[in-house]
Protein backbone atom coordinates (compact mmCIF):
# COMPACT_ATOMS: atom_id res chain seq x y z
CA UNK A 1 0.00 0.00 0.00
CA UNK A 2 1.32 3.88 -1.31
CA UNK A 3 2.48 6.03 1.81
CA UNK A 4 0.64 9.12 1.21
CA UNK A 5 2.46 12.62 2.40
CA UNK A 6 2.47 16.52 1.68
CA UNK A 7 6.02 16.97 1.11
CA UNK A 8 8.71 14.17 0.26
CA UNK A 9 12.61 15.54 1.26
CA UNK A 10 14.72 13.25 -0.94
CA UNK A 11 18.11 13.48 1.69
CA UNK A 12 19.00 13.17 4.76
CA UNK A 13 21.86 15.43 5.06
CA UNK A 14 21.88 18.83 6.72
CA UNK A 15 19.59 20.60 4.10
CA UNK A 16 16.55 17.79 4.47
CA UNK A 17 16.67 17.38 8.55
CA UNK A 18 16.79 21.23 8.65
CA UNK A 19 13.82 21.37 6.44
CA UNK A 20 12.04 18.77 7.75
CA UNK A 21 12.57 20.31 11.12
CA UNK A 22 11.42 23.43 9.91
CA UNK A 23 8.23 22.22 8.49
CA UNK A 24 7.21 20.26 11.74
CA UNK A 25 7.66 23.57 13.42
CA UNK A 26 5.95 25.57 10.82
CA UNK A 27 2.80 23.39 10.65
CA UNK A 28 2.38 22.31 14.16
CA UNK A 29 3.30 18.74 13.13
CA UNK A 30 5.37 16.52 10.59
CA UNK A 31 1.82 14.58 9.52
CA UNK A 32 2.51 14.37 6.20
CA UNK A 33 6.41 15.09 5.84
CA UNK A 34 8.56 12.09 4.73
CA UNK A 35 12.13 12.29 4.61
CA UNK A 36 13.83 9.21 2.13
CA UNK A 37 17.34 8.72 2.70
CA UNK A 38 19.49 6.36 0.45
CA UNK A 39 21.79 5.36 3.10
CA UNK A 40 21.22 3.64 6.18
CA UNK A 41 22.11 6.09 8.39
CA UNK A 42 21.16 9.78 8.48
CA UNK A 43 23.69 12.64 7.82
CA UNK A 44 26.62 9.72 6.56
CA UNK A 45 28.34 11.73 3.60
CA UNK A 46 29.06 15.22 3.83
CA UNK A 47 27.03 16.29 6.77
CA UNK A 48 28.66 14.11 9.09
CA UNK A 49 32.32 16.07 7.70
CA UNK A 50 31.87 19.41 8.71
CA UNK A 51 34.62 21.82 9.86
CA UNK A 52 31.90 23.10 12.29
CA UNK A 53 32.65 26.81 11.72
CA UNK A 54 29.84 29.15 11.24
CA UNK A 55 31.22 32.32 9.28
CA UNK A 56 29.06 35.15 8.45
CA UNK A 57 32.18 36.94 6.24
CA UNK A 58 32.48 33.51 4.15
CA UNK A 59 30.93 33.13 0.67
CA UNK A 60 28.79 35.72 -1.79
CA UNK A 61 26.83 37.86 -0.48
CA UNK A 62 23.45 35.63 -0.45
CA UNK A 63 25.49 33.07 0.93
CA UNK A 64 26.57 36.01 3.53
CA UNK A 65 22.85 37.13 4.55
CA UNK A 66 21.61 33.26 4.51
CA UNK A 67 24.95 32.79 7.50
CA UNK A 68 23.83 35.69 9.51
CA UNK A 69 20.38 34.65 9.60
CA UNK A 70 21.32 31.15 10.27
CA UNK A 71 24.21 31.68 12.80
CA UNK A 72 21.36 34.07 14.79
CA UNK A 73 19.23 31.25 15.05
CA UNK A 74 21.30 28.61 16.23
CA UNK A 75 22.49 30.95 18.98
CA UNK A 76 19.47 31.41 20.54
CA UNK A 77 17.43 27.59 19.33
CA UNK A 78 13.76 27.59 20.29
CA UNK A 79 13.19 24.77 21.61
CA UNK A 80 16.35 24.53 23.29
CA UNK A 81 18.47 21.45 22.83
CA UNK A 82 20.14 19.20 25.04
CA UNK A 83 23.09 21.07 24.34
CA UNK A 84 24.29 23.70 22.89
CA UNK A 85 24.54 24.07 18.92
CA UNK A 86 26.71 26.56 18.18
CA UNK A 87 28.78 29.58 20.27
CA UNK A 88 31.21 32.04 19.46
CA UNK A 89 34.41 31.21 17.84
CA UNK A 90 36.15 34.10 15.95
CA UNK A 91 38.13 33.55 12.66
CA UNK A 92 41.41 35.59 11.29
CA UNK A 93 41.78 35.68 7.59
CA UNK A 94 45.03 36.03 6.49
CA UNK A 95 47.67 36.46 3.13
CA UNK A 96 48.84 39.50 1.65
CA UNK A 97 46.82 42.73 1.72
CA UNK A 98 46.15 42.60 -1.96
CA UNK A 99 44.89 38.91 -1.20
CA UNK A 100 43.12 40.56 2.12
CA UNK A 101 41.17 43.13 0.22
CA UNK A 102 40.34 40.76 -2.74
CA UNK A 103 38.30 37.96 -0.13
CA UNK A 104 37.77 39.96 3.23
CA UNK A 105 34.24 41.06 3.80
CA UNK A 106 32.31 44.14 4.95
CA UNK A 107 32.80 44.49 8.56
CA UNK A 108 35.82 42.29 9.40
CA UNK A 109 38.40 44.13 11.71
CA UNK A 110 41.54 44.90 10.32
CA UNK A 111 45.01 43.35 11.94
CA UNK A 112 48.50 44.83 11.45
CA UNK A 113 50.92 42.19 10.91
CA UNK A 114 51.87 43.18 14.87
CA UNK A 115 48.02 42.11 15.86
CA UNK A 116 47.83 39.02 13.93
CA UNK A 117 51.08 38.10 15.70
CA UNK A 118 49.19 39.22 19.11
CA UNK A 119 46.00 37.01 18.42
CA UNK A 120 47.45 33.98 16.55
CA UNK A 121 51.71 34.01 17.84
CA UNK A 122 52.51 30.46 15.94
CA UNK A 123 52.63 33.14 12.89
CA UNK A 124 55.37 34.90 14.01
CA UNK A 125 57.74 33.00 11.82
CA UNK A 126 56.14 33.45 8.98
CA UNK A 127 57.65 35.79 5.97
CA UNK A 128 56.30 39.19 6.47
CA UNK A 129 55.52 39.39 2.53
CA UNK A 130 52.84 36.34 2.32
CA UNK A 131 51.09 36.74 5.82
CA UNK A 132 51.39 40.35 5.99
CA UNK A 133 48.36 41.16 8.09
CA UNK A 134 44.45 39.94 8.88
CA UNK A 135 41.25 40.55 9.21
CA UNK A 136 39.40 39.23 12.26
CA UNK A 137 35.82 38.00 12.13
CA UNK A 138 34.13 37.98 15.53
CA UNK A 139 30.81 37.23 14.64
CA UNK A 140 31.91 33.77 13.38
CA UNK A 141 30.50 30.72 15.48
CA UNK A 142 31.32 27.03 16.20
CA UNK A 143 29.10 24.27 15.84
CA UNK A 144 28.51 20.68 17.29
CA UNK A 145 27.59 18.94 13.70
CA UNK A 146 26.36 16.22 15.41
CA UNK A 147 23.85 18.18 17.91
CA UNK A 148 22.29 20.28 15.85
CA UNK A 149 21.91 17.07 12.84
CA UNK A 150 20.47 15.25 16.32
CA UNK A 151 18.29 18.16 17.14
CA UNK A 152 16.54 18.23 14.12
CA UNK A 153 16.22 14.85 13.34
CA UNK A 154 14.39 14.85 16.93
CA UNK A 155 12.15 17.81 16.24
CA UNK A 156 11.25 16.49 13.37
CA UNK A 157 10.33 13.16 14.46
CA UNK A 158 8.60 14.04 17.69
CA UNK A 159 6.09 15.82 15.42
CA UNK A 160 5.31 12.84 13.77
CA UNK A 161 7.28 13.11 10.49
CA UNK A 162 8.36 9.96 9.39
CA UNK A 163 12.65 9.80 8.44
CA UNK A 164 13.30 6.47 6.55
CA UNK A 165 16.60 5.36 5.90
CA UNK A 166 18.17 2.70 3.68
CA UNK A 167 15.64 4.25 1.11
CA UNK A 168 16.93 5.21 -2.20
CA UNK A 169 14.70 7.10 -4.91
CA UNK A 170 14.88 4.50 -8.11
CA UNK A 171 11.90 5.46 -10.03
CA UNK A 172 9.24 8.49 -9.95
CA UNK A 173 6.36 9.31 -12.17
CA UNK A 174 3.66 12.13 -12.34
CA UNK A 175 -0.06 11.17 -10.50
CA UNK A 176 -2.38 13.52 -11.03
CA UNK A 177 -1.66 15.86 -8.08
CA UNK A 178 1.53 14.39 -7.20
CA UNK A 179 4.25 11.97 -7.45
CA UNK A 180 4.64 8.24 -7.27
CA UNK A 181 8.10 7.62 -6.22
CA UNK A 182 9.88 4.69 -4.81
CA UNK A 183 12.49 4.86 -2.18
CA UNK A 184 13.75 1.56 -1.08
CA UNK A 185 10.93 -1.04 0.08
CA UNK A 186 8.62 2.16 0.17
CA UNK A 187 5.86 3.64 -2.40
CA UNK A 188 5.15 7.03 -1.62
CA UNK A 189 2.42 9.45 -3.12
CA UNK A 190 3.82 12.93 -2.63
CA UNK A 191 2.35 16.37 -3.77
CA UNK A 192 5.38 17.79 -3.51
CA UNK A 193 8.84 16.59 -3.73
CA UNK A 194 12.04 18.59 -2.55
CA UNK A 195 15.28 17.16 -4.13
CA UNK A 196 17.89 17.64 -1.29
CA UNK A 197 20.40 14.68 -2.16
CA UNK A 198 23.56 16.56 -2.53
CA UNK A 199 26.17 15.25 -4.77
CA UNK A 200 23.63 13.03 -5.92
CA UNK A 201 20.54 15.58 -6.47
CA UNK A 202 21.10 15.94 -10.69
CA UNK A 203 20.85 12.40 -10.17
CA UNK A 204 17.81 11.83 -8.15
CA UNK A 205 15.96 15.21 -10.14
CA UNK A 206 16.45 13.79 -13.43
CA UNK A 207 14.05 10.45 -12.02
CA UNK A 208 11.53 13.56 -12.28
CA UNK A 209 12.27 14.44 -15.49
CA UNK A 210 14.33 17.64 -14.76
CA UNK A 211 16.96 18.76 -16.34
CA UNK A 212 20.43 18.99 -14.18
CA UNK A 213 21.72 22.42 -13.31
CA UNK A 214 25.55 21.46 -13.60
CA UNK A 215 25.78 20.54 -10.41
CA UNK A 216 29.52 19.68 -9.38
CA UNK A 217 30.83 17.71 -6.11
CA UNK A 218 34.10 18.93 -5.24
CA UNK A 219 36.39 17.33 -2.78
CA UNK A 220 37.56 18.57 0.55
CA UNK A 221 39.80 16.79 3.17
CA UNK A 222 40.32 17.73 7.00
CA UNK A 223 42.05 15.96 9.51
CA UNK A 224 42.63 15.83 12.81
CA UNK A 225 46.65 16.18 13.65
CA UNK A 226 48.64 16.75 17.04
CA UNK A 227 50.62 19.60 17.61
CA UNK A 228 53.99 20.29 19.57
CA UNK A 229 51.90 22.50 22.09
CA UNK A 230 48.16 23.10 22.00
CA UNK A 231 46.47 26.60 21.19
CA UNK A 232 44.80 28.37 23.39
CA UNK A 233 41.21 27.83 23.99
CA UNK A 234 40.02 31.34 22.60
CA UNK A 235 42.35 30.71 19.63
CA UNK A 236 40.70 31.78 16.63
CA UNK A 237 40.24 29.88 13.39
CA UNK A 238 43.23 30.63 11.20
CA UNK A 239 41.63 30.68 7.39
CA UNK A 240 44.53 31.66 4.95
CA UNK A 241 43.17 33.99 1.81
CA UNK A 242 44.50 32.38 -1.17
CA UNK A 243 42.17 28.99 -0.17
CA UNK A 244 45.32 27.10 0.32
CA UNK A 245 44.82 26.10 4.41
CA UNK A 246 43.01 26.64 7.66
CA UNK A 247 42.96 25.44 10.88
CA UNK A 248 41.13 25.88 14.40
CA UNK A 249 41.69 24.00 17.64
CA UNK A 250 40.58 20.73 18.23
CA UNK A 251 41.14 19.96 21.60
CA UNK A 252 45.76 19.42 22.29
CA UNK A 253 45.55 19.30 18.36
CA UNK A 254 43.96 21.14 15.29
CA UNK A 255 41.57 20.35 12.81
CA UNK A 256 43.63 21.12 9.43
CA UNK A 257 42.48 21.53 5.57
CA UNK A 258 44.40 21.70 2.17
CA UNK A 259 40.86 23.34 1.76
CA UNK A 260 40.91 21.61 -1.80
CA UNK A 261 38.36 22.08 -4.68
CA UNK A 262 39.14 18.50 -6.58
CA UNK A 263 36.27 17.40 -9.25
CA UNK A 264 34.63 14.24 -8.29
CA UNK A 265 32.04 11.95 -8.85
CA UNK A 266 29.16 11.07 -6.39
CA UNK A 267 30.32 9.08 -3.55
CA UNK A 268 31.58 8.29 -0.72
CA UNK A 269 34.56 10.33 -0.77
CA UNK A 270 37.83 9.07 0.98
CA UNK A 271 40.96 11.17 2.03
CA UNK A 272 44.11 11.58 -0.13
CA UNK A 273 46.69 11.01 2.47
CA UNK A 274 49.45 12.33 0.58
CA UNK A 275 47.44 15.95 0.45
CA UNK A 276 47.30 16.29 4.14
CA UNK A 277 50.88 15.00 4.26
CA UNK A 278 51.45 17.90 1.86
CA UNK A 279 49.18 20.22 3.90
CA UNK A 280 51.64 19.51 7.07
CA UNK A 281 54.56 20.31 5.61
CA UNK A 282 52.98 23.51 4.60
CA UNK A 283 51.90 24.54 8.10
CA UNK A 284 55.10 23.60 9.57
CA UNK A 285 56.82 26.03 6.65
CA UNK A 286 54.60 29.24 7.65
CA UNK A 287 53.63 28.47 11.40
CA UNK A 288 55.16 27.31 14.41
CA UNK A 289 52.29 24.82 15.05
CA UNK A 290 54.90 21.67 15.13
CA UNK A 291 52.27 19.86 13.37
CA UNK A 292 53.42 16.08 14.23
CA UNK A 293 50.80 13.49 13.18
CA UNK A 294 47.61 12.69 11.23
CA UNK A 295 45.24 10.97 13.95
CA UNK A 296 42.43 11.07 11.93
CA UNK A 297 41.35 12.26 8.23
CA UNK A 298 38.09 12.14 6.56
CA UNK A 299 36.76 13.99 3.12
CA UNK A 300 33.64 15.26 1.92
CA UNK A 301 31.67 16.22 -1.38
CA UNK A 302 30.89 19.74 -1.62
CA UNK A 303 28.39 20.27 -4.30
CA UNK A 304 28.55 23.65 -5.74
CA UNK A 305 26.28 25.56 -8.20
CA UNK A 306 27.78 26.45 -11.93
CA UNK A 307 28.25 30.39 -10.11
CA UNK A 308 29.14 29.31 -6.59
CA UNK A 309 25.63 30.02 -4.84
CA UNK A 310 23.14 27.39 -3.50
CA UNK A 311 19.97 26.05 -4.70
CA UNK A 312 16.55 26.62 -3.77
CA UNK A 313 13.77 27.11 -5.51
CA UNK A 314 11.00 25.45 -7.91
CA UNK A 315 11.87 23.59 -10.84
CA UNK A 316 10.53 25.78 -14.03
CA UNK A 317 9.43 22.60 -16.09
CA UNK A 318 8.23 20.14 -13.66
CA UNK A 319 5.44 21.05 -11.30
CA UNK A 320 5.96 20.16 -7.65
CA UNK A 321 9.34 19.79 -7.76
CA UNK A 322 11.82 21.74 -5.11
CA UNK A 323 15.33 22.46 -5.07
CA UNK A 324 17.58 22.62 -2.58
CA UNK A 325 21.05 22.06 -2.98
CA UNK A 326 24.04 22.92 -4.09
CA UNK A 327 25.09 24.28 -1.05
CA UNK A 328 28.76 23.75 -1.46
CA UNK A 329 31.00 24.83 1.18
CA UNK A 330 27.79 26.73 2.98
CA UNK A 331 25.85 24.15 3.91
CA UNK A 332 25.98 24.07 7.83
CA UNK A 333 26.21 27.77 7.71
CA UNK A 334 23.25 28.24 5.37
CA UNK A 335 21.02 25.54 6.46
CA UNK A 336 18.49 27.00 8.80
CA UNK A 337 17.56 30.35 6.61
CA UNK A 338 17.42 27.65 3.80
CA UNK A 339 15.01 25.48 5.47
CA UNK A 340 13.27 28.51 5.99
CA UNK A 341 13.40 29.78 2.36
CA UNK A 342 11.67 26.13 1.58
CA UNK A 343 9.44 26.01 3.87
CA UNK A 344 8.38 29.44 2.61
CA UNK A 345 7.70 28.39 -1.25
CA UNK A 346 6.43 24.66 -0.02
CA UNK A 347 3.64 26.40 2.56
CA UNK A 348 3.17 30.08 1.55
CA UNK A 349 4.73 30.01 -2.34
CA UNK A 350 7.04 32.75 -1.97
CA UNK A 351 10.04 33.23 -0.18
CA UNK A 352 9.14 35.65 2.86
CA UNK A 353 10.37 39.23 3.36
CA UNK A 354 12.39 38.33 5.94
CA UNK A 355 15.04 37.80 3.18
CA UNK A 356 15.87 40.03 0.85
CA UNK A 357 14.55 40.12 -2.56
CA UNK A 358 18.17 39.93 -3.97
CA UNK A 359 19.12 37.02 -2.23
CA UNK A 360 15.40 35.19 -3.17
CA UNK A 361 16.47 36.01 -6.56
CA UNK A 362 19.96 34.69 -6.40
CA UNK A 363 18.90 31.03 -5.23
CA UNK A 364 16.42 30.57 -7.35
CA UNK A 365 17.61 27.53 -9.88
CA UNK A 366 15.79 29.46 -12.88
CA UNK A 367 19.00 31.73 -13.28
CA UNK A 368 20.64 28.85 -15.13
CA UNK A 369 18.09 28.36 -17.60
CA UNK A 370 15.71 31.96 -18.20
CA UNK A 371 16.94 34.41 -15.95
CA UNK A 372 13.55 34.79 -14.48
CA UNK A 373 12.65 35.88 -10.56
CA UNK A 374 11.80 33.09 -8.09
CA UNK A 375 8.62 31.42 -9.54
CA UNK A 376 6.56 30.48 -6.33
CA UNK A 377 5.39 26.67 -5.42
CA UNK A 378 1.90 25.58 -5.04
CA UNK A 379 0.86 25.26 -1.51
CA UNK A 380 1.28 22.57 0.55
CA UNK A 381 -1.92 21.36 2.36
CA UNK A 382 -2.04 22.77 5.69
CA UNK A 383 -2.93 20.36 8.20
Amino acid sequence: MDTACDVLIIGGGIAGLSLASELADRRGSGTGIVLAEAEPALARHTSGRSAEQLIPSYGPAAVRELTTATVARLLDPRPAPPRPVAWPSRMVLVGTEEQLRAEAAPGMQPLSRAELVELCPELACSPADALGGGRLDSTSVRTDAAALVAWHRDRAAAAGARLLTGAPVTAAEPDGAGWRVEAGPHRLRARQVVVAAGAWADEVAALFGAAPLGLRPLRRTAALVRLAKPLAPDHPMVVAADHGWYYRRAGDGALVSPSEAVPSEPCDAQPVLEDVEDLLGRLNTVTSLGATGIERAWTGLRTEAPDGVPVCGADAAVPGLLWLAGQGGYGFQTSTAMARAAADLLLDGAVGPWCSPDTAAALDPGRFTTGSPVRNMPQATPR
